[in-house]
């Protein structure tokens, strides 16, 4: 069954495996995720089902967020995302996905939100060389000539030049899965993954992959 939970980053270690090599790791808690929605094609037109992460005091929740939990007799939840599902047969309101649904070998998707690193020039957001930084020479930093003033008279669209880095959705495929801690809620990667610590991660079987192993 292809499967999506969501997660937190915890940050980075290192295991050695059967052949006792060292290997590096990224650690994730993923789940539990109770499942608070189950949509069907005859209902809403789709199926997809709505899971939560991470529970916090009531207050901090809107009006219509402790409804609609209180009415499938959830706690109160920080994050709440719907995924698309082919068959919502094996989801019922209620059950709690952990990482027991993950097994070790196994290729998955990391689903995160990249670092920000505010607005940057070219050398730090493309790694471009720089100019000459000998005396007398202006612009040791920048990147030069943009366009020209005549034809064609503008700036192409998507030319390298400073602006803000970082901070957008990344998907890192094929990764697998080093080792499983189902009583922790936590998994291994063998990868970097996007994000900070303690950042949200969507965690899906591979889609390329699918439930094969790692070689």
């Amino acid at each position: 069954m292809n499967i999506t939970l969501l997660g937190k980053k915890i940050g980075m270690t290192q295991v050695y495996d059967a052949d006792n090599r060292l290997q590096p790791v990224t650690v994730i808690e993923v789940g539990p995720c109770p499942v608070t929605q189950v949509k069907t094609v005859e209902k809403d037109g789709y199926n997809a089902v709505q899971i939560g992460f991470g529970e916090q005091k009531a207050s901090r929740m809107n009006k219509a967020e402790i409804g609609h939990l209180k009415n499938v007799e959830s706690k109160p939840l920080v994050h709440l995302k719907e995924f698309r599902v082919e068959d919502v047969a094996g989801y019922k309101v209620g059950d709690v996905l952990t990482a027991n649904r993950f097994s070790e070998g196994q290729y998955i998707d990391v689903i995160g939100v990249t670092k920000g690193y505010g607005f940057q020039g070219v050398m730090k957001r493309y790694n471009y060389s720089g100019q000459p930084a000998t005396h007398g020479h202006m612009m040791h930093r920048r990147g030069g000539s943009y366009g020209m003033r005549q034809t064609p008279g503008h700036i192409f669209k998507g030319k390298q030049m400073p602006g803000h880095m970082g901070c957008v959705q990344r998907t890192v495929q094929n990764l697998s899965i080093v080792k499983v801690l189902p009583e922790k809620n936590i998994i291994l990667v063998r990868g970097s993954l996007p994000g900070s610590n303690g950042s949200i991660l969507s965690v899906r079987t591979a889609k390329k992959k699918g439930a094969s192993k790692a070689a």
